[in-house]
């Protein structure tokens, strides 16, 4: 696997009800501080990715901020990033996002969260892109989802192996190896279904 200098981290611009929501990102843009992982995001100065963009500047690190232009002006963006990349569409925004990552971490977050981590395995079964994809599962968060995802397989409209496609932690600490142990995507995810 490539060497990570860059993540992508997909969260919520609300802080969720329970504060260890806001631990975690907070621990988790700590972490990419301290190993020189440049943060991208989704520029907001708001929710857990405000929390995220301000603990890896915190720390002396690099965040470069992708945001939609109709986003800035409502006065959601983060000015203090190191880069900000303002966009036309909220496509661009997520193209830019990949195209800067050399992985992506997933925390808790509504539905654009929801849409953003879909999308982006969703490429990677397709073979566009084999970088590794981590989900924090803080407090359970993301257990309906990977019930989905099994309701998927079991009911014959995935292959087995798109559960390899990311993998699962329960703490922002869990990241790093996560994101080394990842295995390739096989090429059955996406032949089987040809």
């Amino acid at each position: 696997m490539t060497k990570i200098s860059s993540l992508c981290v997909f969260c919520g611009s609300k802080m969720g009800d329970d504060p260890a929501h806001q631990a975690a990102a907070r621990r988790l843009g700590e972490q990419m501080a301290e190993r020189g992982i440049t943060l991208v995001f989704g520029g907001g100065r708001i929710g857990l990715m405000g929390v995220v963009a301000d603990a890896v500047l915190a720390g002396g690190g690099r965040a470069i901020g992708v945001i939609p232009e109709f986003l800035k002006d409502l006065e959601v963006g983060n000015d203090d990033v190191t880069e900000q990349i303002v966009t036309a569409s909220m496509h661009e925004r997520k193209t830019r996002m990949f195209e800067l990552s050399d992985g992506f971490v997933v925390l808790p977050g509504g539905l654009g969260t929801l849409d953003e981590t879909l999308e982006i395995i969703t490429w990677k079964q397709l073979q566009i892109h084999a970088k590794p994809v981590v989900i924090v599962n803080t407090l359970g968060y993301w257990s309906a989802f990977e019930a989905l995802v099994r309701q998927t397989v079991e009911g014959g409209f995935a292959h087995p192996a798109v559960a390899e496609l990311y993998t699962v932690v329960d703490r922002p600490e869990d990241v790093f190896p996560a994101l080394e142990a990842q295995p390739e995507p096989k090429i059955e995810v996406l032949t089987s279904h040809l």
